[in-house]
């Protein structure tokens, strides 16, 4: 067995996940109605999240700490846990978007502030209010993409 195979795989409660994307939800909206001078603070905040999420892991991130601090004791066990690589993927890209953003408020590039933090927010907005995560859902087609084909021996 391979440390890369599911049954060693980092797992996490899925509801976690979830719960950081309602709070990172809330962050991003606010720093997009903020715009890029008032909401700058507030998308350096989240591409701190992100960037522990994406690094250290999913249960490193402060959102998924809270979650699992304060709010998994309180609810009943999960039916099933998931592998964690698809959400900390999902972290990569919305530290990228946040990124992107991070670079067009401070160089005064209102548009590129609003796209970038918009798709970040939409890709939040998704998982929170229809547990469609689409970063991990990237990552899973991009396993499918590149994954080896099977070969038969002896053929």
């Amino acid at each position: 067995m391979t440390a890369s195979s599911p049954a060693t795989a980092e797992v996490v409660d899925p509801r976690g996940p979830r719960f950081a994307a309602i709070i990172t939800s809330v962050v991003l909206a606010a720093s997009v109605a903020l715009g890029p001078q008032w909401g700058l603070p507030l998308l350096i905040l989240q591409a701190i999240a992100f960037a522990i999420g994406a690094i250290l892991g999913v249960r490193y991130q402060p959102y998924g700490w809270v979650f699992r601090r304060f709010v998994r004791p309180r609810l009943a066990p999960p039916a099933e846990l998931e592998d964690a690589r698809p959400p900390r993927f999902a972290q990569a890209v919305g530290l990228g978007f946040a990124l992107v953003g991070l670079i067009g408020g401070v160089f005064g590039l209102a548009t590129v502030f609003y796209i970038a933090t918009g798709f970040a927010l939409v890709a939040a907005l998704l998982n929170a209010v229809f547990d469609y995560c689409l970063g991990c859902e990237l990552y899973l087609l991009g396993k499918r993409l590149f994954a080896k084909p099977a070969t038969v021996e002896g053929a």
